[in-house]
């Protein structure tokens, strides 16, 4: 396995390989555990670029125009830099506070007009056929689930998400409460007040699905059999990623304000088996992604947003299954939402090739395996790994066990900074 970071136009492309080793969940249908492609997590940045400052100003001033967030001054023992990051929450090194945000769970339903019948690993082309398939997270998905858990969007406000489970790492309880929060009060297990601190998502509503009818030229559905024995047990779709994130901005966000999506909340973009690519989406060289994460609107206000799969193909391999990738986006965006925080340069780490002062949380264990989290629906879901803040900015950690990521892969700072 093996990762690069490579700047095409305005995305930063983080390229990830779930592991292979994981076995299946017991409900769904045996298929293959081998990912099909690799996987990218697109950043988009925006063309505008604010600072840090300029937010805290603004949360200060009036916080109804973004999100709730703190601003951390950082002394780094990796470089001796002085760092200063937002995220979202109120600030844990003061004890912090518990802090809410009101979220929209948007299903989107992709409607492609090609279907991709073969793929040739030496060129990475694929050879089409006109063909009309829709990816819909609203409906059951009989071909890859079992019933009563076959519904991609019941199962997303199901899961540990947005639903409380206990998390107990290395023997410490941080809490039953979501992921997200679990990890946020691990990362500063040392500091924060573990009776008030909390990072949640809620109210959480979900808002009618969106229909996006994508050009033939900006999307496929890859035919099940398409990469040859042993045949996916659905379609998988692929949609270029610069399409649909004009699309979104230009399109779908503005249409829902109404709705009251706007950037003092996370609206959550769910998509079922579909991916994105770069152009042209036949060629899978350097595909594919599942989670887009950006932000529109700037300089400010600012409306972040995450979009992600919910895979039940395995094409990502297992441990890419289900919430995954809406894990590691929810992740990200909790301690990167502007996608401006920047950190000692690390990489070279794991299948990382090259280096990166980006503070992503999620791209340093791609190669680790997922939690795994039974819930009351008797559905196992798959969540990432995440790094904490310390094993960025240097020892001593502050997070749970003295651990530098919530599931112990890491047990040490980054080292010196990448060069």
């Amino acid at each position: 396995m093996h990762r690069k970071r490579v700047l095409f136009a305005s995305y930063v492309v983080m390229v990830c390989v779930y592991p292979l080793h994981c076995a299946a969940q017991d409900q769904e249908q045996p298929q293959s555990e081998k990912p099909r492609l690799h996987n990218y997590l697109f950043v988009r940045p925006a063309q505008n670029r604010m600072d840090v400052n300029a937010l805290a100003k603004l949360a200060a001033s009036n916080p109804t125009q973004t999100l709730p967030l703190s601003t951390l001054y950082v002394d780094s023992s990796r470089d001796g830099n002085h760092y200063r990051v937002a995220l979202v929450g109120s600030d844990p090194f003061t004890g912090g506070r518990s802090v809410s945000v009101p979220t929209f769970i948007v299903p989107l339903v992709i409607r492609t007009h090609e279907v991709g019948t073969s793929y040739d690993p030496k060129t990475g082309i694929v050879s089409t056929t006109p063909g009309i398939r829709a990816f819909n997270p609203t409906v059951a998905d009989t071909a890859c689930l079992t019933s009563p858990n076959d519904v991609p969007v019941t199962l997303l406000q199901q899961s540990p998400i947005f639903k409380p489970a206990t998390f107990d790492f290395g023997g410490t309880v941080v809490g039953t409460t979501q992921y997200g929060d679990a990890f946020q009060r691990a990362n500063f297990w040392k500091v924060d007040d573990h009776d008030t601190y909390h990072v949640l998502l809620g109210p959480v509503k979900t808002l009618k699905p969106v229909v996006i009818d994508v050009p033939a030229a900006y999307g496929l559905a890859l035919s099940p059999s398409a990469f040859g024995p042993p045949a996916l047990c659905a379609p998988h779709g692929i949609v270029d990623v610069e399409w649909f994130s004009n699309y979104l901005a230009g399109t779908v966000i503005p249409a829902l304000a109404a709705q009251g999506v706007n950037p003092s909340t996370f609206p959550l973009f769910l998509l079922r088996n579909v991916a994105w690519n770069l152009t042209p989406v036949t060629n899978l060289s350097n595909c594919c992604g599942s989670i887009v994460t950006s932000i529109t609107g700037v300089p400010i206000p600012t409306q972040t947003y995450v979009a992600a799969d919910f895979d039940s193909t395995g094409f990502f391999g297992t441990d890419g299954k289900d919430t995954y990738s809406v894990s590691a986006g929810v992740g990200f965006w909790m301690n990167n939402p502007f996608e401006l925080n920047e950190t000692p340069p690390w990489g070279n780490v794991g299948p990382i090739v090259g280096c990166t002062p980006t503070l992503d949380v999620t791209d340093p264990l791609v190669e680790a395996q997922a939690l795994r989290i039974a819930m009351p629906n008797g559905f196992t879901y798959h969540l990432e790994e995440l790094a904490f803040l310390s094993w960025f900015f240097g020892a001593p950690s502050v997070g749970v066990n003295g651990w530098f990521s919530d599931n112990a892969t890491f047990l040490t700072d980054a080292g010196p900074p990448c060069h």
